[in-house]
């Protein structure tokens, strides 16, 4: 099994934006072969932010790396990119293996 941590920030005010987008293609993208979980996750109310007003994390599991090196080259993909792109500050993707 593969993990991923993708860590997103936009630009000031436009999470909210990318996050639409976002919703928009998590049917495709559950729809992949390999796909365990794929949702975003923001700071919890309550608990001291460590990410902040503007960033969301991508929460992904696959079964294996091709499934999500095809994940990564799939056209819906690319379309998501390409409507986000410019209101996207950074993001950093962190590919795991289960430590067990």
């Amino acid at each position: 099994m593969i993990h991923v941590l993708a860590v997103i920030t936009a630009k000031p005010g436009m999470r909210d934006n990318i996050l639409e987008h976002f919703r928009a293609n998590m049917p495709a993208v559950h729809a992949e072969k390999g796909c365990i979980e794929y949702v975003p996750a923001i700071d919890a109310e309550g608990f001291p932010a460590l990410y902040g007003p503007d960033t969301f994390v991508v929460i992904e599991k696959w079964e294996t790396a091709a499934d999500l090196k095809a994940h990564s080259a799939s056209a819906h993909m690319a379309a998501y990119a390409a409507k986000t792109r410019e209101m996207v500050a950074n993001r950093a993707i962190h590919v795991l293996s289960p430590a067990a």
